[in-house]
């Protein structure tokens, strides 16, 4: 049976439930060259996922102020700025960067100052082609540039990109060395253990890239074979920190705020990446920073859980944002052009058919998990525009408030008659 490679799989394969270690816990902060990330947590690049709308819900959806007083708490642990330390783009063809237009390539680029620290992963299999793009990151002002030598998919592995290169290591030397030579800024790269596993090639490659000048090394601890199957194996990334010097990013089947601090403890990693649980759980960061910060402060860790308020909340937080942004685009266009152009309508169509279909997709994230949640999804992808999709989401939520106000009045007016019962 052939896999599908998706990074929008929800399931995890009997997922291990992880005890919050009594000591380990995600450090404070590390560094990427003179690229100073705090706390050290990582949202990892996902295609179709990290745009520059995400990336900022993120960043908002991670700020966190500690219940304790800031005299109680470290400095270097109250998260000043957001939960999440250091956010990528979505991985970027180096081709394609290298040939299109100024005008669409700032489109691919795009990230606000409120973004930095920030990295923009690339993948390719040209050596010069991919310098020549490290620079254009490097102009654009990015903080770091991250090489993709993970991602499973079997367009990108047709073109040697991705995990396929994990079976030439000669020539990964080769584009290590060329990118290394293109740019000052942090250099890093994004792996998996090998193509399978008769195939571990994981502790090699990041001496290579230690050798070659690279400033960290994150290994997802699955094989291209596994995709996102089965359970990530965190000893590689143990045996990578052993074997190098350089900074090390674990990533793989992080769920918890206690993932997070198990996979710290198992591997003495330097810092955490996290994928797939983000668009599901938007708070991780800032539950793994709260949790952070009370330990340090108290001796007893907690974090929030979130209610069906705050997912309503979050929904209609990053709707917004898409649709802002939208306008934001459209305004730049009429600066550029004062006729609606065919070619733009088109392009207006597009953005906005885009904007729908991520309603749809992270509509569906955000209700994994809330009762009643599979109707909500059912009516969501049945929609047909982006009005509709806000309605169903107000519908149901406003629902969900009217049922949970008249429970509680049910509930007080029994307790009433029952503390009357008792009294009489």
């Amino acid at each position: 049976m052939k896999k599908r490679y998706t990074l929008e799989q929800k399931r995890w394969d009997d997922p291990i439930e992880h005890a919050m270690p009594e000591q380990s816990r995600v450090p404070a902060g590390f560094s990427i060259g003179k690229v100073n990330i705090a706390p050290a947590t990582v949202l990892a690049p996902m295609a179709g996922v990290t745009d520059t709308v995400f990336r900022r819900f993120i960043k908002n959806a991670s700020q966190f102020s500690s219940a304790v007083t800031d005299a109680d708490v470290a400095q270097e642990t109250t998260n000043q700025q957001s939960g999440c330390g250091l956010i990528m783009t979505e991985f970027t063809s180096a081709d394609g960067l290298s040939r299109m237009r100024e005008t669409k390539r700032k489109r691919y680029l795009t990230y606000y100052d409120d973004e930095h620290p920030i990295a923009a992963q690339l993948f390719g299999s040209n050596p010069e082609t991919l310098a020549e793009s490290a620079r254009i990151v490097e102009d654009a002002g990015f903080d770091i540039v991250d090489l993709n030598l993970g991602c499973p998919a079997k367009r990108v592995v047709a073109c040697n990109g991705g995990s396929g290169l994990l079976r030439d290591l000669p020539q990964i030397e080769r584009i290590f060395k060329a990118i290394r030579a293109s740019v000052t800024i942090p250099f890093t790269v994004k792996i998996r253990m090998g193509w399978n596993d008769q195939n571990i090639v994981c502790v090699e490659l990041a001496k290579l890239a230690e050798d070659s000048g690279l400033n960290a090394v994150a290994l997802h601890a699955r094989t291209r074979e596994d995709g996102y199957t089965g359970q990530a194996r965190w000893e590689y990334i143990a045996q990578i920190k052993d074997a190098v010097n350089i900074p090390v990013i674990g990533n793989g089947d992080i769920r918890t705020p206690e993932d997070a601090a198990a996979m710290v403890e198992k591997t003495r990693c330097d810092a955490v990446m996290i994928g797939r649980t983000a668009p599901a759980n938007p708070w991780i960061f800032r539950q793994i920073a709260q949790y952070t910060a009370t330990k340090d402060a108290t001796g007893m860790g907690s974090y929030d859980v979130p209610t069906n308020e705050d997912r309503y909340h979050m929904i209609r937080t990053y709707f917004q944002m898409l649709v802002d942004e939208i306008a934001l685009e459209e305004a730049a266009e009429a600066t550029r052009a004062a006729a609606i152009t065919a070619a733009g309508q088109t392009a207006r169509e597009q953005r906005h058919r885009d904007c729908v279909g991520k309603m749809k997709q992270f509509a569906s994230w955000f209700t994994h998990g809330v009762p009643g949640g599979a109707a909500l999804r059912r009516q969501i992808f049945e929609s047909k525009n982006g009005n509709a999709v806000l309605s169903a989401i107000e519908g149901f939520f406003e629902s969900r408030h009217e049922a949970a106000s008249e429970d509680a009045i049910e509930e007080s007016a029994t307790s009433l008659e029952a503390l009357g019962t008792s009294c009489g």
